[in-house]
Parts: C-alpha cells; sequence; structure tokens
C-alpha cells in the first residue's frame, strides 16, 4: 500500500494522531493520500473503521472515495466485504442528517422532518416577500439567509446588524421563513450543520461524547470550508485533536458562497502542534503549464506557498491566441477543436473556459456554424424539473403528512378539480386550528368541510387522503408494490401530455421511476425515507459526455481535467474581472484553476474587443498573462487587492460580526468602514477576518 505513494504522501499516509495539514497542489494524488490514509488507519494500525470519520463536499467524491478505500482494506485484510465495518466517508450535510435524525429531538423537534431543495427554499421566500409587499431580489434574499446561518446569526442577530432597509426587510423575511419551515417540521441545507453545531455547543456531554467516538477525522477540500463547518469540526475533535485537512488554499475559488480561504491558511496557527505536508509532485500537467500556473499564482500575497513539480516532463509550449473580436475568436478555436477531432483527439478530451457565463454565447454560435457537437455544462438539475419534483412531492407527503409545502404543490396534480381559492380556505382553515392542512382534511367532518370548498370537492379532498394513507401502507409492506399502484394511480405523464414539451417530461418521470425501481431491486431494504435523503443531497454531476466539446465556467471545471484547454476572455475587466464585487486574489486562483485543468495542451485566449452588454469594448490584455511569464516586459501594473469588498461580512475580536459598507487604500494596508449593528467604525483590514 505504502509502496504506490511518493515520500509526501507517504510521510502523510503514516501520520496517526494529532493535527495535520495537507497541502495538495493541482494533479498531485490527494484522493489516493487520504483513501491510503484511511485504508492504513484501518487495516494496519488497526482503528476501528467505526471511529473514523472522513468528510468531503460532494456525494460523486465521497462514493469515489469509499470505494477505493474499502478495496485498499479488504486488499490489505484479505476478508470479503461484509466482514469489513465501514467507515463513515459522507458529505458535511450527509453527517449532519445522520446526527439530526439521531439528536433532533433536543430541540423538541421530530425526527421524521423533510429536506427542502433550493427551489422549495425559493418557492417559501418568494410566498413571503408576496405576502409582506417586500419588494427585494429572490436570489438576493435566498443568499443573504444562506449567509446568516452559515455564520450562526439567529433572525433577531440579523436585524439587530441590518445597516439599511434591504437588510432589514431580509431579517424579517429570514424570520418568517424559520416560522414556515419549522412549523411545517422541514430543515434546509445550512440546517443539517447549524442545528448539528447548535445541539453540540449547547450539550456539552454531548459534545464529548461524540468527538470521543469519532476519534480521526478527516476533511477533503478543506480550502472550501466556511465558519460553520470550521467550528463544527473544531466541536468534534474537541477531544483529541486528530484532524487532517487536505486541500490547496491556491484552489480557493468559493467565497461568493462563503468559503472562508484563513481556515487553511492559518491551520498551523489554529493548531501549533500540527504537522504540515506538502504534496507538490503533480502527475496532470506537463512542466510548461505548471510553469505558467506557479509564475501567476506566485502574485498572491494570502497563500502558504509550494511550487507544483511535474512528473511528466517538459511538454508543448503554452499558446496565445489573439483574436480581433469575439466571431473571430470563436471561428479560431473552432478551426483548432476541428483540426484535432480530425487527428483523432475525442471531442470529450477538450475543454473550453470562462470566467464570465455571457462569454459563451460566441462560441456556442461559432461551434454551431461549424457543426461542432459541444456541451454546455449548467442548466436545470434533473431533481429541480417540475415533473420530477412533482413525485418527489409525493413520497415527502407519504413519509412527511404534516408538509404543507409538498401537499398544496400535489393536491391538485393531476387535476382534481381543486383551485387556488379552495386550497387556500383549507391552508387558513388548518391555521386557525393549529394543525397540518393534511389532518385537517382528515379529521374533520366531510360535510363541515363542504361549507368551505362545496360537496364535490369535500369528497375529491378526502378520497385524496384515503389514496396516501394506501399508499403509506403499501410503502411500509413493500416499495416495488408501493411503485406499481403510485404509476397506475397518480398519472402525471397524462396531467403533463398538453405540454409543449411533454415528450421529455414524460422522458424524465419515466427516468426518475425507472431510477427508483433499480435502486430497490439493488438495495431491497432501502426504506422510502432513505431514498429521498438521499436524492435530496445529491450534488449537481458535471454533465461533460463522451464526443462533445465540454465548454462551461472556469468554477465548474474544478476537479476535472482535459487533454487540451482553451481558456478566453483573457482580457483586463473580464479575467480578471474587476469591480466592487471582485477579489483580484481569488481571480488569480481561477487563472491558476483553469490552467491546472490541462494536462498537455493549454491555450490562452484574447480579443482586442467584445461586444458585451449591448456595446462594442475595446480591450487591453489580461495583466495574468504578464504574471504567468507568456507576455516578456508586460507593462501592465500589477496591482495588490484587498481581500474585501463591499457587503462581505467580517469579525472583530471585539466588536464582533459586522457588514463592510466601503473599503480605501490605507498606506500598505486598506481601511475597512464597517457596520456593528449598534455602531460604525473604520478599522484597518488586518484586525478582522472575513466570514
Amino acid at each position: 500500500m505504502l509502496n504506490q505513494l511518493n515520500s509526501a504522501q507517504k510521510e502523510a499516509v503514516i501520520h496517526i494522531d494529532g493535527p495535520m495539514l495537507i497541502l495538495a497542489g493541482a494533479g498531485s494524488g490527494k484522493t489516493k493520500t487520504v483513501v491510503t490514509r484511511l485504508a492504513y488507519l484501518i487495516s494496519k494500525v488497526g482503528i476501528p473503521p467505526e471511529h473514523t470519520l472522513t468528510l468531503t463536499f460532494s456525494n460523486k467524491a465521497a462514493k469515489e472515495m469509499k470505494d477505493r478505500a474499502l478495496k485498499l482494506i479488504k486488499r490489505e485484510l484479505n476478508e470479503n466485504a461484509d466482514v469489513v465495518k465501514e467507515p463513515l466517508l459522507c458529505t458535511f450535510h450527509k453527517f449532519g442528517l445522520i446526527f439530526l435524525k439521531r439528536y433532533i429531538h433536543r430541540l423538541n423537534r421530530e425526527n421524521n422532518f423533510s429536506i427542502i431543495d433550493s427551489e422549495d427554499k425559493k418557492r417559501i421566500i418568494r410566498q413571503i416577500l408576496k405576502e409582506k409587499n417586500i419588494n427585494l431580489n429572490l436570489q438576493f434574499v435566498v443568499s443573504e439567509i444562506s449567509k446568516y446561518k452559515n455564520s450562526l446569526l439567529s433572525p433577531a442577530d440579523a436585524l439587530f446588524r441590518a445597516e439599511i432597509s434591504d437588510y432589514e426587510k431580509t431579517a424579517i423575511v429570514y424570520q418568517e421563513y424559520q416560522n414556515i419551515i419549522k412549523e411545517n417540521n422541514r430543515v434546509d441545507f445550512d440546517d443539517l450543520l447549524a442545528l448539528t453545531y447548535q445541539i453540540l455547543i449547547e450539550d456539552d456531554n454531548l459534545r464529548k461524547t461524540i468527538s470521543e467516538y469519532y476519534r480521526y477525522i478527516m476533511v477533503d477540500e478543506y480550502q472550501d470550508t466556511n465558519e460553520l463547518q470550521y467550528r463544527l469540526l473544531k466541536l468534534l475533535s474537541s477531544q483529541h485533536q486528530n484532524l487532517v485537512v487536505v486541500g490547496d488554499d491556491d484552489q480557493s475559488i468559493y467565497s461568493w458562497r462563503g468559503a472562508n480561504i484563513s481556515n487553511i491558511l492559518e491551520f498551523d496557527k489554529i493548531y501549533p502542534d500540527a504537522k504540515v505536508v506538502k504534496l507538490e509532485m503533480n502527475y496532470r500537467s506537463s512542466k510548461q503549464i505548471l510553469d505558467t500556473a506557479n509564475s501567476l499564482i506566485e502574485h498572491n500575497r494570502r497563500r502558504v506557498g509550494k511550487r507544483l513539480i511535474s512528473a511528466k516532463g517538459d511538454g508543448a509550449n503554452v499558446e496565445l491566441l489573439h483574436s480581433l473580436n469575439e466571431s473571430l475568436e470563436a471561428k479560431n478555436i473552432a478551426s483548432k477543436v476541428k483540426s484535432l477531432i480530425f487527428n483523432g483527439v475525442n471531442a470529450s478530451d477538450i475543454a473550453i473556459l470562462y470566467r464570465i457565463n455571457a462569454l459563451s454565447r460566441s462560441i456556442e454560435d461559432g461551434f454551431k456554424k461549424e457543426d461542432i457537437k459541444f456541451k454546455l455544462v449548467g442548466g436545470i438539475r434533473f431533481y429541480e424539473r417540475a415533473e420530477v419534483k412533482d413525485i418527489i412531492s409525493y413520497l415527502r407527503v407519504i413519509i412527511n403528512p404534516d408538509d404543507d409545502f409538498s401537499l398544496v404543490r400535489i393536491i391538485n396534480k393531476p387535476k382534481r378539480g381543486i383551485g387556488k381559492t379552495s386550497i387556500d380556505k383549507i391552508k387558513a382553515l388548518s391555521l386557525s386550528q393549529n394543525i397540518s392542512m393534511f389532518r385537517l382534511i382528515k379529521e374533520i367532518e366531510v360535510e363541515t368541510l363542504a361549507k368551505s370548498v362545496g360537496k364535490k370537492n369535500a369528497q375529491t379532498l378526502k378520497n385524496f387522503i384515503k389514496m396516501i394513507e394506501e399508499f403509506q401502507e403499501q410503502v411500509s409492506n413493500s416499495l416495488t408494490l408501493f411503485l406499481e399502484s403510485f404509476e397506475s394511480r397518480v398519472d402525471l405523464r397524462r396531467f403533463y401530455s398538453s405540454y409543449i414539451d411533454s415528450l421529455d417530461k414524460e422522458k424524465n418521470i419515466d427516468e426518475f421511476l425507472g431510477y427508483f425501481r433499480e435502486i430497490i431491486e439493488s438495495n431491497p431494504s432501502i426504506s422510502l425515507e432513505e431514498f429521498l435523503n438521499d436524492i435530496s443531497l445529491e450534488s449537481e454531476q458535471e454533465q461533460s459526455s463522451f464526443g462533445a466539446v465540454n465548454v462551461m465556467s472556469i468554477h465548474a471545471s474544478k476537479g476535472l481535467e482535459f487533454e487540451h484547454v482553451f481558456v478566453i476572455g483573457l482580457e483586463e475587466g473580464f479575467f480578471p474581472l474587476i469591480g466592487n464585487e471582485s477579489n483580484l486574489e481569488e481571480e488569480r486562483r481561477l487563472g491558476y484553476v483553469a490552467i491546472t485543468r490541462a494536462k498537455n495542451h493549454l491555450t490562452l485566449c484574447y480579443c482586442d474587443s467584445r461586444f458585451y452588454k449591448g456595446k462594442r469594448k475595446i480591450l487591453t490584455k489580461s495583466r495574468f498573462l504578464g504574471e504567468s511569464g507568456l507576455i516578456k516586459n508586460s507593462s501592465l501594473k500589477i496591482n495588490k487587492s484587498s481581500e474585501y469588498k463591499r457587503g462581505d461580512l467580517v469579525k472583530h475580536p471585539i466588536f464582533g460580526i459586522g457588514r463592510v459598507q466601503a473599503v480605501t487604500k490605507s498606506g500598505k494596508e486598506y481601511k475597512l468602514r464597517i457596520n456593528f449593528g449598534s455602531s460604525k467604525k473604520d478599522i484597518l483590514s488586518s484586525f478582522v477576518k472575513p466570514i
């Protein structure tokens, strides 16, 4: 097992007790190191598998790592799969789900809660905005509420710190949103961790018990952790400090969704006894590509510091592609792609990356004109498509009849004649009696119900409740028989037959039900609740397909690799993106991520002008071309920027949490104007930390 590792990987694997930071550069065998260390602990050191906890950020990564670890463990122990106990290797949110199913009763909550996804969350917030006549951008409110939860701010805290009316209104929506999901016994993704943290911080004995149980903790992609995840990990490792984190500060590109790069940069300060191991041998890219990446990222001030070394040798030179405008750029790239494919390169080994989504349009048009098959990575996730969400809502109501939001979604799908007016009347009645809509319809006399919704609708609703109860009974006996009954009694295909895209919707329904049937056949002991929880936790999967060129944002490309990579838009203002909402050091990290996706051939593209936001814009070459050493004697001035921008939440050791209102240069530092709720202060940036 150890013979397959280089010296740095081996050093990381054989470390047992105490904190450790594994600084794993792009393509340096990070997953191999994590998997081998887990297998080493279990098969060589003798740590019971159930006392290990390995956390990552996507279900796909968790599954791959778990499969590889189990194979290694079984090979070393020479035992059958059913003899080896499985270690807990999952996403942060899956861990939160497992924990809450066991301990949420400590918050006086029932453990049959439902997890709401992002679309459900938007629907609830949209409804609150409408009812309270609040005119705010929906995505802004959704994002702020998530920030509050991951910063452990209650609605009252958020209201106290609101410096302008928009944030005050958001805090009011936050309070109402919390009331609604709690009344419906629902939790969102942020709650899975926030409630877990709340239970552990309030119960010291439980914290000690859980920490003693999970004695060896590993965290993948640690640079992507936020404030809440950092605090949760401190609690989980509080009894032993056996916390091993793996990540790359140079690939921290998710500050916009709460990732705090300070977690990885300051790990050895938070844990002074921490061992630091750097994985610098890169097995993915050629030396020319890595030299370009190394030169670029060295311009960042806030980094631990490492330099990638290629195990592959020199390789081809990095190319620069200069075009007059975006149309010619697309034409030039299309010509190169066609030549590659003609010479035997598989289209799926080629990727076009961009910083700004709007830049994909010209590439799409250019590829269509040249008849090049491409896959635009993005679009609506499978489980968020309307027809699939309808089926999921049925399943949720079967598991949790008190889930009013799911009930409202399906009560008239397929059409039963129950219109919005009737639904509103049922909702009002249920609120007045302080019970769920399901229980109201079930328990109220049909004659009484008829007074509100009419005799025909009253009987229809009673029949609907009876059908759900029959489904519940079938689920408890046999999921296979339930599925057959469900398909015959709930004909959503017919409901969607009148839609323009009815064929696609029918295929999606068939795909979901077929997948459900396959899961039941492969795992006969699975429960409906487990199935629902698993699909609720599904991460968005990479949608690249064999035989098509991949066109995607740099953010979407992280974790992937391609033989040939074209990065477009390397102009000032486009990449790096410059403005109040941008962070130059993170832009540079994005450049580093883009460059290190390439295995053997990299082409960086720039134009003299682009048509953008309604007008032709004359552009200058990106400073990144000079910083990466590709343009000699670049006249571009390399500016350092503050890592903070207006709107950021920050934490001060004395004044607590506040929001940045303005950023100005002050000598070698930056002066931040911060609103701390009760007061506004000017603070130097070195005295605060980002949240």
